[in-house]
């Protein structure tokens, strides 16, 4: 019987070992369930889409150094258009000029416009108006003078700056006054125009001992003007009240039609 008894229990013995290794085994199966057993694996996985996602979506080096060019160089047309306004067709004036009024008082109507007070004239005409005439138009309130000129489909002269057109159509306060004609300032123009170079504003009689002067006085009017270019066919001249109010007593328009 004691043996017997030491075979069941080395029975028993190997029999649980073998139920052991048995479960073992009937256990290892369950190491197939991966996705579950490595959750860090599949966190692994999403942070690399993400990645992948969030990396598609950055521009490149390049892309941002063809954004910066781009920007600036519509930076410089910008700037570009809103200087178009001076050169080329602004000629030596700026957006203040000095422009001033004489003749005889028997003779025609001068007007000369200046950058300066002391500079060339960059523009100056010569109305079929009196000065006269004029100064009774300014006498009974504003006046406005239009001074028009035909367009050319000739390139050539086209390529004519506003100011520097020979004939002009006069309107004065909307009545037709003639031609105007552009002249060279000569040496009896620029001695006028020197006499009253102090003077930055104002109006009056100046005593000229030429004998082609007539009676031997000048009319004149001297003021700031504001420049104002609509186009390449189109400006216009305001005179700048020194008070700054109401509506200048004097303006001028060029107009290519």
């Amino acid at each position: 019987m004691a043996k017997a008894s030491q075979d069941t229990s080395k029975i028993h013995f190997h029999w649980t070992k073998k139920v052991g290794t048995e479960d073992d085994d009937v256990e290892q199966p369950s190491t197939f369930k991966q996705p579950n057993s490595n959750p860090s694996d599949q966190q692994d996985k999403k942070h690399e889409n993400i990645k992948v996602k969030t990396h598609v979506g950055v521009p490149t080096p390049r892309k941002k150094l063809q954004a910066v060019a781009i920007a600036r160089l519509r930076a410089v047309l910008t700037a570009f258009g809103k200087n178009r306004s001076n050169p080329p067709f602004g000629g030596l004036l700026g957006p203040r000029v000095v422009g001033t009024l004489f003749g005889s008082k028997r003779g025609h109507v001068h007007f000369a416009f200046q950058k300066e007070p002391n500079s060339p004239p960059a523009f100056l005409v010569e109305l079929a108006t009196p000065i006269s005439v004029l100064v009774r138009e300014m006498a009974s309130g504003l006046v406005r003078i239009a001074l028009e000129c035909d367009k050319e489909d000739n390139e050539e002269k086209k390529a004519v700056r506003l100011l520097e057109e020979p004939v002009w159509r006069t309107y004065c306060n909307g009545k037709k006054c003639g031609f105007a004609t552009r002249r060279d300032c000569g040496p009896k123009e620029w001695k006028i125009l020197k006499a009253v170079e102090p003077i930055s504003m104002g109006a009056g009689v100046l005593p000229l001992t030429e004998p082609e002067a007539g009676d031997g006085e000048l009319m004149y009017m001297r003021a700031k003007f504001e420049r104002i270019i609509g186009s390449r066919d189109s400006e216009a001249f305001y005179m700048m009240n020194p008070d700054s109010n109401g509506a200048p007593e004097l303006s001028i328009y060029l107009l290519r039609v």
